[in-house]
């Protein structure tokens, strides 16, 4: 097509021509051209949300999802600040995304402009690539190379600013051809020396995480696991990359991991790392692997090759995307490979033993009711939750059963929970969707309530109300014992709250109660969100407030002592 169109329309053109089905907004008079050009493209969804976080938030789980880059519109300035959330999380968390930013006209830059920020220089440390089309011919080239940035190697963000007066200007230019994702190949010679090393090991680990996972990736890492004899544990939060109830499978690293599974990385002799970078979070601050030298011989694949030998220097590294290592890996026949099956055993039973809930002090036991939910709701209900004390209960109770059940940020976000159950619910309506947020994370977002009510969206929310900011509250007491500064929360009444935006709100005190409201909730009957109040002292899945406080309180002693 090359008649006249406006940017805007081009722009809409190029995105229907890529696939895109959704976009995420908050509209703003920079790119208005933009809106009037999806007009013409009912097939792509637009959905208004309410705060330019909580759309790229949605955005970027939309990337999760599907694999392909989620698309998020947002104005200049204070809408593009807000939206760094999101992008943010799409970097640290490898997901394909395309942030577009209305900009100021081109003859106004450079005077400090109303709301005018150069978007070059403040995302470039936030995303794969950024610029600025400034001219409507060029927008197809743009966004074709958006679209192969953001799912390319290691996916990741694009930022594209948009200034107004190239939206508005008519142009006649031939569209782009759809964007094909880049994958790698991996060599007969590199399969046969993967294939020696699993082979002489005594206790070989693999490592499933990262980003650009795939259905089939998932179940070639359980088939690969089986021909090799291998034991498996996941990246934070990629939990639901490998069935838990698989007899391979021996955990995960991260928040909420028992300290005697973490250990099983020190017993194996070998690592095969697919996907995973074993950042701060999953190394327990880079102390579970040597760095630069691991003691155990370590196979890295990634499928950028800037994450190879970046941290850990491999014995063999291999620049491949997780889908395509893993089927070639599955699809080999090694000769007389080992059993193992003491190794694989013991890690699997320490994992389900892992699973059984500790009682802590109050009427409101969080992993009872995480326990319930993964024993009683269909086995491929969506997992949500954000950032806070109250992820490690997820992560610990939860059993993840099928591929992409779980949307959680790697980076650690507070305010994901919400806005990720809503990109859930809007792209699998037939689907559960169980939202988990603390009283702080979900007050980060909590307007985008309204988003979900809007479009008739059917999840549970459980709000972990425990009127604190329980991670720093935990790291207060453990440095500063009993010096409580800027930690407590006085919190709405949460059901009434959500009544008001037109859901069902619920408050629950006891286990019981909130069981009960989740069994009521009816798929597809709207939005239940519930007030669990929970004990503060009830802080970790292992231990109390009181226990953490007392044991600040002796490690000052012993500071001071010296």
């Amino acid at each position: 097509m090359n008649s006249s169109r406006h940017g805007g329309r081009i722009l809409a053109d190029q995105l229907a021509i890529q696939g895109c089905d959704t976009v995420y907004c908050l509209p703003g008079e920079s790119f208005l051209a933009a809106l009037d050009g999806l007009h013409d493209h009912q097939e792509i969804k637009t959905i208004v949300c309410r705060q330019e976080g909580g759309a790229a938030i949605m955005a970027e789980a939309y990337g999760k999802l599907t694999n392909k880059p989620g698309i998020c519109f947002v104005t200049r300035g204070p809408g593009a600040t807000n939206a760094s959330a999101g992008v943010h999380i799409a970097m640290q968390d490898s997901t394909p995304m395309i942030l577009f930013i209305g900009q100021v006209a081109a003859h106004m830059m450079d005077r400090e402009a109303f709301q005018e920020v150069d978007y070059r220089r403040m995302f470039a440390q936030l995303c794969k690539w950024v610029a600025q089309i400034d001219d409507a011919e060029r927008i197809p080239e743009y966004v074709s190379r958006a679209y192969h940035v953001a799912t390319s190697g290691r996916p990741g963000p694009v930022v594209l600013a948009l200034p107004e007066n190239m939206l508005a200007s008519f142009a006649e230019v031939d569209d782009a051809k759809p964007a094909t994702r880049l994958l790698n190949c991996v060599s007969e010679s590199s399969l046969a020396k993967v294939s020696a090393l699993l082979k002489n090991a005594q206790r070989p680990l693999m490592i499933a995480g990262g980003g650009g996972w795939t259905s089939v990736a998932a179940a070639a890492a359980a088939k690969a696991s089986e021909i090799y004899a291998l034991s498996v544990m996941t990246d934070f939060r990629c939990q639901d990359y490998v069935d838990n109830r698989h007899p391979h499978y021996a955990g995960f690293f991260g928040l909420g991991t028992n300290p005697g599974i973490l250990s099983r990385i020190n017993d194996a002799d070998l690592v095969l790392m697919v996907g995973a970078r074993m950042g701060e979070i999953p190394s327990n601050g880079y102390q579970l692997i040597n760095i630069p030298n691991p003691t155990q011989t370590l196979i890295h694949i990634h499928a950028e090759p800037k994450e190879l030998g970046m941290v850990y220097r491999p014995d063999l590294s291999i620049c491949a995307n997780s889908e395509t290592f893993l089927s070639a890996l599955a699809q080999t026949i090694p000769s007389a490979m080992p059993t193992r099956d003491d190794w694989i055993n013991s890690g699997h039973t320490a994992y389900l033993d892992s699973l059984k809930p500790i009682h802590l002090t109050g009427h409101l036991q969080l992993s009872e009711v995480i326990h319930w939910i993964t024993e009683n709701m269909p086995d491929d209900t969506f997992v949500t939750n954000g950032a806070g004390n109250y992820t490690a209960f997820v992560s610990r109770y939860i059993q993840f059963k099928h591929y992409r059940t779980q949307l959680a940020p790697h980076s650690g976000s507070m305010g994901y929970a919400l806005p990720a159950a809503i990109a859930a619910a809007m792209h699998y309506p037939a689907r559960n969707v169980v939202c988990v947020t603390g009283d702080g994370d979900f007050m980060m977002t909590c307007q985008e309530l309204a988003t979900a009510v809007q479009n008739n969206l059917s999840m549970i929310i459980v709000i972990v109300n425990n009127s604190m900011l329980g991670t720093i509250r935990v790291h207060q007491e453990r440095k500063f014992p009993k010096r409580i500064q800027a930690t407590q929360l006085q919190n709405p009444d949460f059901a009434a709250m959500a009544n008001s935006y037109g859901a069902n709100g619920v408050t629950a005190t006891t286990t019981q109660q909130v069981i009960e409201a989740i069994s009521s909730h009816k798929q597809g009957s709207g939005i239940t969100l519930i007030d669990a109040q929970v004990d503060p002292n009830s802080v970790t899945p292992t231990a109390t407030l009181e226990q953490i406080r007392s044991d600040g309180v002796k490690a000052q002693l012993l500071r001071l002592s010296k």
